[in-house]
Formats: C-alpha cells, sequence, structure tokens
C-alpha cells in the first residue's frame, strides 16, 4: 500500500522546505555578490538551521522541525536528492569532447599529473595514518584510502569555469587548456569514484573484475552508442517544435541514467553525470534549453542539497582541527604539486604554470557529493567529512584571488620583455 503525507505531514514538509531554501538562497547571494561561490553560504545555511547552531542552542526548536515528523524529512530528503542528481547532470554538460580531443596532450599531461600526486599521497596518508585519524569503527582501510586519494584528485570543473569566467580568459589559449584538464580531471575521477563504490559496496576490501568492467562498459556505451540514441531521441521530441518536449524527454534521460548506475551498484549522480556529458554536445538540446534547467536547479534544488550538507554536520561535537589541518595540507600540497608539474611538461611559464595550479586546486560540490556518499556508507567518520568540506570552502575562495594574481604577474612580465 502506498503511504502518503498526512495534512499536517505536508504543512511541516513546507515549513522544512522554507526554513532550509531562504537562509540557503539570501547567504547563496550574499556569497555571489562578493565573487564567491554561492554553495558556501548554502552550506552554511545548514549549519546555522542544522545541529551545530540551532540543535545546539534551541534543541526543542530543532527536534520539533526535523526530527518529530521523520516522513516529512524523508520528502525532503528526497528533493534533495533530485537536486544534486539535476546538478551533476548539468555538470556534464560542461564536459566538450570535442575540446578533449583538440587540446588533448597539454590537458592530459596536467590532469593525469593532477589527479596521479593527489590519488598517491591521499592514498599514502590515510593508509598510514588510518588507525590514528581515520579509522570509524568500520575495517575498511583499503577502501578509505582509496577514497581519499580519489576524493582529493577531482577538480571541480564548475568552480574553474566561473574562475575563468570572472578573469576573462576562458577563450584564450591558458583558459581553454585548464578548462579541457579540468574535463579530463572530473570525468577520469568519476569514474575512479564509481569503481570505489562498487567497493564500498561489497562490504570487504575487494571488488570483482566484472565490477569494475561494467562500470566502465556502461561508461563507454554512453560516449559512443548511448550518446547516438540520446540525439536520436532528442531530434524526434523536436519535431512538434516545443521547447517542452525536447526539455522533457532529456530529463527523463537524466533519471533514467541515475537509476541504472544506482542498479548496477554506482551512486545515481554518476549516471546523471554521463547523460549530461551525452547530451551536452546535441544540437537538439540548445542553450536555450539548458538554461531553463539551469536556473531552477541552481536557484531551487541544489541550494536545498547544499544547506542538508550543513544539517548533516555539527562543528561543535565533531569539530576536529588536526584532522581538518591534515586533509586541508595535504590535498593543496598534492594538487598545487601535480598539476604545477604537469603544467611545466607541457611547455608553459612559471606563472602560468602557478596560476593553473591553483586553478585546478579549487574543489566543488563533487568533494561534497562523494564525501556526503562515504560518510552514509560508514566509510569515513562524521570530524573526517567536516574536514572534507572546509576543505573544498578553502581551496574554492583561494583559487580565483591566486590564479588571478600570477596569471597578470605573467601578463605584465610578458609586456616588460617586448
Amino acid at each position: 500500500m502506498i503511504t502518503k503525507l498526512s495534512s499536517t505531514e505536508i504543512i511541516h514538509f513546507l515549513v522544512i522546505l522554507l526554513i532550509i531554501l531562504v537562509p540557503a538562497r539570501f547567504l547563496g547571494e550574499i556569497c555571489r555578490r562578493y565573487k564567491l561561490p554561492a554553495i558556501i553560504g548554502e552550506i552554511f545555511a545548514g549549519i546555522i538551521v542544522g545541529p551545530t547552531l540551532l540543535g545546539t542552542f534551541f534543541p526543542e526548536v530543532f527536534r520539533n522541525i526535523f526530527i518529530e515528523a521523520p516522513k516529512a524529512s524523508g520528502a525532503f530528503d528526497g528533493i534533495a536528492n533530485i537536486g544534486i542528481i539535476l546538478l551533476m547532470f548539468i555538470a556534464g554538460f560542461e564536459v566538450d569532447l570535442k575540446q578533449i580531443r583538440q587540446n588533448g596532450k597539454q590537458a592530459i599531461a596536467i590532469s593525469l599529473s593532477g589527479i596521479i600526486f593527489p590519488f598517491a599521497i591521499g592514498f599514502l596518508t590515510v593508509w598510514f595514518l588510518y588507525k590514528d585519524h581515520f579509522a570509524n569503527g568500520v575495517n575498511n582501510q583499503l577502501v578509505t584510502s582509496l577514497f581519499f586519494g580519489t576524493a582529493l584528485s577531482i577538480t571541480a570543473l564548475s568552480v574553474i569555469t566561473k574562475i575563468l569566467l570572472d578573469l576573462d580568459i576562458l577563450k584564450t589559449r591558458i583558459g581553454n587548456i585548464v578548462l579541457t584538464a579540468a574535463m579530463v580531471d572530473d570525468f577520469l575521477g568519476w569514474i575512479l569514484f564509481s569503481i570505489i563504490i562498487q567497493m564500498m559496496n561489497a562490504g570487504k576490501e575487494q571488488v570483482s573484475f566484472w565490477s569494475v568492467i561494467t562500470v566502465v562498459l556502461f561508461a563507454a556505451f554512453m560516449l559512443t552508442g548511448g550518446r547516438w540514441i540520446i540525439h536520436r531521441l532528442l531530434a524526434y521530441a523536436g519535431k512538434s517544435g516545443k521547447m517542452s518536449n525536447v526539455f522533457t524527454v532529456a530529463v527523463c534521460l537524466c533519471f533514467i541514467g541515475a537509476a541504472v548506475t544506482e542498479a548496477l551498484g554506482v551512486r545515481a549522480v554518476f549516471g546523471a553525470f554521463l547523460v549530461g556529458v551525452a547530451i551536452g554536445d546535441s544540437e537538439y538540446f540548445t542553450e536555450a534549453h539548458k538554461q531553463v534547467l539551469h536556473q531552477f536547479t541552481i536557484n531551487v534544488l541544489a541550494p536545498l542539497f547544499f544547506a542538508s550538507v550543513g544539517l548533516r554536520l555539527n562543528f561543535i561535537s565533531n569539530f576536529n582541527l588536526e584532522i581538518v589541518v591534515l586533509i586541508l595540507v595535504i590535498a593543496c600540497f598534492a594538487k598545487l604539486i601535480g598539476a604545477r608539474i604537469g603544467s611545466s611538461l607541457s611547455g608553459m611559464t612559471r606563472n602560468e604554470s602557478v596560476a593553473v595550479a591553483f586553478g585546478m586546486n579549487a574543489r566543488g560540490s563533487q568533494e561534497i557529493v562523494l564525501g556526503l556518499i562515504a560518510l552514509q556508507a560508514k566509510i569515513i567518520s562524521g570530524p573526517v567529512f567536516e574536514g572534507l568540506v572546509v576543505m573544498t570552502v578553502v581551496t574554492m575562495v583561494i583559487s580565483g584571488p591566486i590564479m588571478k594574481y600570477y596569471f597578470l604577474k605573467d601578463q605584465k612580465l610578458q609586456l616588460a620583455q617586448l
């Protein structure tokens, strides 16, 4: 029998939406005004109305809102998950496969070094410090180490795109190379993480050969035959001339891809991301379609998800400064060194290499999503998840200004040499 929300639970659900969405949008807009990613304000909104502040100083109010009506809270969690699925769908649009082929050599050099170094350093750090800092009562040392290596190696494609737009260098040679490297970085990182999710679901330190093959084959299919099928479906939907038909088909395909990867043992966000990559360059899914979906997701659904991240954090009872500093240091050190080496090998000047390294150091929603999945799977503990959130916020804040400084410094040096 299908259970329905009662009238009281519907009211409770709407109250939860309002209490979370209003401060999330308000603080997100404040961050945008000061040239910061809105995600920072959205997470902070969740911290304010979550257990950290509201739950600590007004526990009865917090309990009445978020705990007393579990069905209403469950409904909110469902809406928040739709938000992150659509956000990853949109992130897939930014992966331009043609651009990856055009700027392949330099971008791959930067991307691979920017993945290998953080992965190795993150893995080894957690492996050797597991018992002291990263153990959480479950014997999953290998999986936890692999998770951290992957989480620290992924670059936030959306954050880098915003930085390049703000600096007005998105269409320059350097901008194209950085964006392409971030695309490769993002895509390879999600492939790695999908394999680690298989290991999480296995509940042991080994993952079957067929699990890995399944993930790789599905990703390959989505970028080849699946991509062709999707384009044909969009073309058929567009014959009527109605924008709404194409839009509906695209969103349905997103949900189908999400459901398939979830069924394969990989989280739904990965399937949504792959469908977004496949749809991204379709002539039938126009910029107008993307803008409609982008505006609704970014301004309504995504803030609910990132505020829900803050709801899961308690910086008063769980905050561990030592873990936060450790994660921040190894994340920045590994990414900066790796990207710096790759950009130098690809022929960039010293200042260009440093600018690229700090651009590639930017983390974003992907790390939050991965961390939340790992937290739910009991791969990491609450304090470690908080460390990942702090690392994400800090790298988002510092990457833009430092990248701008070294890029302008390189331009001044080149002008002086003329």
